[in-house]
């Protein structure tokens, strides 16, 4: 298994690669730093694992998104193929034991994010590592003109001092600034530069204004019942619209990152099963996401820069029929919105308090908190300090990116606890009751003084520890509250945080504000293009978005909006031939083109406009009728 396609059919049993991924290996094999922008659903991931499997060594994959680094890793190995993530949370013994397994374990992937390559000891200890490919993912991350970036990234150029291998960088939505930046900042020697075309043939980017969302998206389903992703901005949005549509009599379900990994796992299967048809989803939905039949994509508020919503708009049509990305509007006001978008971008001062509310109520003192873990319940934290729940959260997402803490979404419990019985009985119970027992002796084990005063325990670190189910230790935990054994107090957290630098108020904000200000004008601007994207009414949204990225096209379409109001201004023959069809018979659209002589386009187009004109319907037997 000597060749790349060899190792393609055996780890990933497909017979032949996307465009471009064997010409990107190819070059990679030859030993020559390599920039791929490929778009969403490209397969990116495939381009840097395949040669690295095929050269001696183990590959240093750098990753932002610890969600992305864990998935990659799972999957890596559900093919068994050795891969390890040095994420954060983790002890000083356990990665260390976890970089020994690198050198003597024959692993082929080590994952770490930017942030970790900055510790002195982990650098030294890979630094040692047979090093056979550096691969750089997200690396827009890299430039501040980038729509997620990481001071953290602007370092890893200094890994060639150390590793005279190939390097690849690899994004999915990247301007000629962006481009430009990622060669350069990370010192790429003569890269061979590959970029597929940002155009999708096949899929159609629609500007649909109403005032009547769910109405519209009742018409969208009915007449698409294929598997749709409908995004939305926050939680609640989720589960609301996903109970509307399940009253209007269609399957669908939800995720975000609130939810358990337990639940998003249950959610994601009902609709990758296509048990649900629609999904509901924050912008935490999609990473590794590759369902092929995906008929529309609906966005119910205006995303806040291109970058973001092309990589969503794109997971329609990856089996490259006809599909459509959904934007429903009201009639907007350009200026309003900016404004209203600029009023929830923390600023200065609305940082610091952040911080310090957070330290404050972690009751972490000046000069401590270095490398612990803290739970959150963000509603909760931003109710105690009367927070905005938004603007806080861009704080926190902020400070992960400057390293300065490490955010996970993750649902976790905080227990608090004090037996009050003596240990003697508390022994005498777990010998009565033998599947309590684990879980009560690894809470002694772990922490002394839960008979002195009240303590506070970690659940998901009791379960991993006694080998069963946070769910289970919760169980029990509740068991000998009602039994009067221990006295309880259980805390929700949805986000965990590990402090990465001791606390150190104004030093830590204060060297760090003139990156977010830069940062929020940057915002202002990719969404004030968002904004002309929408509102734009005299050019192709294809082209709009080709030419965002860097590649001059004036082909249009002929399958957006704008396209699709081009061929409603033309003499109405389509719609009346079709009129003059139906006259006769009730009929599918299958069964319009086959009968009529204008292209597929023109017909769902006019089929389209007969419809919201209520001059025709959908029946019973899914075909076009007369009213």
């Amino acid at each position: 298994m000597n060749q790349p396609l060899d190792v393609l059919k055996a780890h990933w049993k497909h017979d032949a690669f996307r465009p471009t991924q064997e010409e990107i290996i190819n070059t990679v094999l030859a030993g020559k730093d390599t920039f791929a922008l490929l778009p969403t659903g490209g397969g990116k991931s495939i381009c840097f694992q395949i040669p690295a499997i095929l050269k001696p060594g183990i590959c240093l994959v750098i990753s932002p998104l610890v969600a992305l680094m864990k998935d990659q890793v799972e999957n890596l190995k559900q093919k068994n193929i050795k891969a390890i993530a040095l994420t954060g949370g983790i002890s000083f013994e356990e990665t260390n034991n976890l970089l020994d397994n690198c050198v003597f374990g024959g692993y082929k992937f080590l994952y770490v994010s930017p942030e970790r390559l900055q510790q002195d000891w982990v650098l030294e200890r890979i630094k040692n590592l047979n090093v056979n490919l550096v691969a750089i993912d997200e690396a827009h991350c890299i430039s501040q003109w980038g729509h997620d970036f990481r001071p953290a990234y602007l370092k890893i150029s200094e890994l060639k001092e150390y590793f005279h291998v190939p390097f690849i960088a690899l994004t999915a939505t990247a301007t000629p600034r962006v481009q430009n930046d990622i060669c350069t900042l990370l010192q790429l020697e003569n890269p061979v530069i590959f970029k597929n075309s940002f155009a999708r043939e096949n899929l159609g980017y629609h500007i649909i204004k109403t005032e009547d969302k769910l109405g519209k998206l009742k018409q969208i389903f009915l007449k698409n019942p294929e598997p749709s992703i409908v995004y939305v901005k926050n939680r609640k949005a989720c589960m609301d619209f996903s109970q509307k549509f399940n009253d209007l009599g269609y399957t669908s379900t939800y995720y975000h990152g609130g939810l358990s990994n337990k639940e998003k796992e249950k959610n994601m299967n009902l609709w990758l099963e296509e048990k649900a048809q629609i999904i509901v989803a924050t912008n935490a939905f999609g990473m590794g996401i590759d369902k092929p039949n995906v008929k529309t994509v609906v966005h119910l508020q205006i995303p806040d820069n291109i970058e973001n919503y092309y990589q969503e708009a794109g997971r329609a049509g990856r089996n490259g029929n006809k599909s459509f990305a959904l934007l429903l509007t009201p009639e907007i006001n350009v200026e309003n919105l900016k404004n209203y978008f600029i009023s929830n971008l923390p600023n200065r001062e609305f940082l610091h308090l952040v911080y310090k509310d957070l330290n404050n109520h972690f009751q972490i003192a000046y000069g401590e908190g270095f490398e612990e873990m803290f739970y959150l319940n963000l509603n909760q934290f931003c109710a105690k300090f009367d927070l905005s729940v938004m603007k806080t959260f861009a704080c926190l997402q902020f400070l992960d990116r400057q390293g300065i803490i490490t955010l996970t979404n993750s649902i976790s419990n905080k227990a608090s606890l004090h037996f009050l019985i003596d240990s003697r009985e508390v022994i005498r119970y777990c010998s009565l009751h033998v599947k309590d027992a684990s879980v009560i002796e690894t809470i002694l084990r772990n922490y002394t003084g839960v008979f002195e005063q009240v303590t506070i325990i970690n659940t998901a670190l009791i379960a991993s520890k006694s080998g069963t189910s946070e769910e289970k230790v919760i169980k029990v935990l509740k068991k000998l509250q009602e039994l009067e054994i221990i006295e309880l107090k259980l805390q929700s957290n949805d986000i965990s945080i590990l402090y990465n630098e001791p606390r150190e108020d104004s030093y830590t904000i204060n060297r760090v504000v003139k990156i977010l200000e830069n940062q929020n004008q940057i915002k202002v601007e990719q969404y004030a293009q968002m904004l002309n994207f929408v509102s734009d009414n005299s050019t192709c949204k294809s082209v709009l978005i080709s030419n965002y990225f860097g590649e001059e096209t004036s082909q249009n379409c002929g399958i957006c909006s704008y396209c699709a109001s081009k061929m409603k201004s033309e003499p109405k023959s389509v719609s009346e031939s079709i009129q003059n069809q139906l006259n006769n018979a009730a009929l599918s659209s299958k069964e319009i083109e086959n009968s009529l002589t204008f292209s597929e386009e023109e017909i769902i187009f006019a089929l389209q406009d007969l419809l919201e004109n209520d001059m025709i319907f959908l029946n019973a037997s899914n075909k076009y009728q007369i009213k």
